[in-house]
């Protein structure tokens, strides 16, 4: 019965995209198609880092693994608001943030948070979903941890992915203990599990994906931060761009359309699925 029911929701969140798509996608005016024409000539380059379901992540579909995740979806659907190909280039995180201050992609989608520093390097959108950021450690250890100020202490090895919002918060509620940088949220989960580290810092929606698929893992505190949500990174003084952008998030906030990317990734990324670079 629980497996009827999964292709039941899988089924809905399809027939929700589709009836999406069928009555009437919004497009920019052609006034704003041509604008961005100007500086966007053709294509929309977007980087991500796909080890952050149900962000961003590859689907196994019979047998072949494709990019996936509500950040996805979103890149899709701004590529055709604004009449542009959508071109992914899939990277580490520490890749997207680096391109995007170089100016070597349009955009970036991979559960970017607005930070003042971050702000001095690349442009953000409006806010397209709220989230939030938690620690995370196994059931085993969920007793140690009832308090933030529980997790600063020099005997514990704490992990965040680099270049992250989650290493800001790990240096700052756990400055004495041994913060451990890694470059994928797949390789601290590896590490949680096997015991090489006691607690990591996440973001939410991710770190809930997780347990999900890993029952050992516990999301046991919630992180206070005080930009909650997740933007587009756009290519820094692109005005037109940032403009087009705004619109078309607005739009698919107001649609329904994001909703339906959110059912939809979630559901994906219980399925079979590959977070991180491919190989080759």
């Amino acid at each position: 019965m629980k497996k009827v029911s999964k292709y039941l929701c899988m089924l809905l969140c399809l027939v929700m995209l589709l009836a999406l798509a069928a009555c009437g996608k919004q497009a920019a005016p052609a006034s704003a198609k041509a604008e961005i024409s100007t500086v966007v000539p053709g294509k929309l380059t977007v980087a991500t880092s796909p080890d952050f379901a149900p962000y961003e992540f590859y689907a196994v579909e019979d047998g072949t693994p494709k990019l996936a995740g509500f950040d996805m979806a979103l890149a899709q659907y701004i590529a055709d608001y604004l009449g542009l190909e959508l071109d992914v280039i899939p990277m580490d995180f520490d890749g997207v943030l680096n391109e995007l201050a170089a100016g070597g992609v349009d955009l970036g989608l991979a559960g970017l948070s607005p930070d003042p520093k971050r702000m001095e390097s690349m442009d953000f959108s409006e806010i397209y979903y709220q989230g939030g950021q938690s620690f995370v450690t196994v059931k085993a250890s969920a007793d140690k941890f009832k308090t933030l100020e529980d997790t600063n202490k020099a005997e514990y090895a704490i992990g965040a992915q680099n270049g992250s919002i989650q290493m800001d918060l790990a240096n700052q509620y756990s400055p004495d203990a041994d913060i451990v940088p890694l470059v994928k949220v797949t390789d601290i989960i590896a590490e949680l599990l096997g015991g090489k580290l006691d607690g990591a810092y996440i973001e939410t929606a991710v770190a809930e994906n997780y347990a999900k698929s890993y029952p050992d893992l516990a999301v046991v505190l919630e992180v206070p931060y005080d930009t909650e949500g997740s933007a587009v990174g756009v290519k820094k003084g692109n005005e037109a761009l940032l403009a087009a952008v705004n619109e078309a998030v607005k739009a698919a906030l107001a649609d329904g359309s994001m909703d339906a990317f959110i059912a939809a990734a979630n559901e994906q990324s219980t399925g079979e699925i590959i977070e991180g670079l491919l190989d080759g």
